[in-house]
C-alpha cells in the first residue's frame, strides 16, 4: 500500500491548530490533529448539502447561494451542476492555504470549478460575510466544521447559537433556507433552530452517497415567507 505524505501544512486564524494536506497516490486527505476533516475519496454527504438545498430553492429566481467552507470543492461543484446561469455562489474559506492547495496540488479534484463566473471567493469568517449580508441569500450552506459543536475553531460555535441563527435567518430572503452539515445528530442544534423560528428538517445521509459510508446529517432550516 501507498504510503501517506504530508504535502503542506497550515494554521488556523485565530487558533492553536494546524491543517495538514496528505496524499496517497490520487487520494488527498485533510487532517486535524488525529482528526480526518475530509477526505477526497468521501463525497457524498457533501453534495448532498448542496443539492437538499436546491431542492428548497428552485423556483427562486436569480439564486444566491453562500457556502461556509471550501473544503475539497464537493459543495461546490455539486451547486454549480444543479444552480442555473444566472446564479451568484460566494464561498467564504477562512484558511487562505485552502484556497491554494485547490489550485495546486487538488487541481485535479476541483476540476476548475473555482474558476466558473459564477462564483466568488470570500477569504476570511463565513460569519463576517452572514452578518454583512441583509437578505442577501437565498441559500447558506455550512461545512466549517464537523457540525454545531466547533472542532477545528470553538469560535465557529457562534454561528450555531441563537444569536448566529438570527444573523443567519437575517442575511436569508423569505424562503431562504440554512443548510448546515454535521458528522452526527445533535437534538439541541434541532431545538435551537426551531426556537430560531425555522422549519426544520434534520436529514441522515451517506458519507460517500448511495455506495455507504458513515452516516452524516444535514439540517435543512427554511425561512417562513410571511
Amino acid at each position: 500500500m501507498l504510503p501517506w505524505i504530508q504535502l503542506d501544512s497550515a494554521t488556523i486564524p485565530g487558533e492553536n491548530g494546524e491543517l495538514r494536506l496528505k496524499q496517497r497516490g490520487s487520494e488527498f486527505s485533510i487532517m486535524l490533529g488525529a482528526n480526518e476533516l475530509m477526505n477526497s475519496r468521501l463525497s457524498g454527504s457533501e453534495e448532498a448539502l448542496a443539492t437538499l438545498s436546491w431542492d428548497r430553492i428552485k423556483s427562486h429566481p436569480k439564486p444566491k447561494v453562500l457556502i461556509g467552507g471550501l473544503g475539497m470543492g464537493f459543495t461546490l461543484r455539486a451547486a454549480l451542476a444543479v444552480l442555473p446561469e444566472d446564479a451568484g455562489v460566494t464561498v467564504a474559506e477562512l484558511v487562505p492555504a485552502v484556497i491554494t492547495w485547490a489550485r495546486g496540488p487538488m487541481a485535479e479534484v476541483f476540476k476548475g470549478c473555482l474558476d466558473d463566473p459564477r462564483v466568488g471567493i470570500h477569504q476570511g469568517d463565513v460569519g463576517e460575510a452572514i452578518r454583512a449580508g441583509k437578505a442577501a441569500y437565498d441559500a447558506i450552506l455550512l461545512d466549517v466544521d464537523n457540525g454545531p459543536d466547533g472542532l477545528t475553531r470553538k469560535s465557529n460555535d457562534r454561528l450555531y447559537d441563537f444569536a448566529g441563527l438570527r444573523a443567519a435567518s437575517d442575511a436569508l430572503r423569505p424562503g431562504g433556507v440554512l443548510a448546515v452539515w454535521s458528522s452526527g445528530p445533535d437534538p439541541d442544534f434541532t431545538r435551537r433552530l426551531k426556537g430560531s423560528g425555522f422549519a426544520v428538517d434534520a436529514v441522515s445521509t451517506r458519507a460517500n452517497g448511495k455506495r455507504g459510508g458513515a452516516r452524516h446529517v444535514i439540517w435543512l432550516a427554511v425561512k417562513p415567507v410571511k
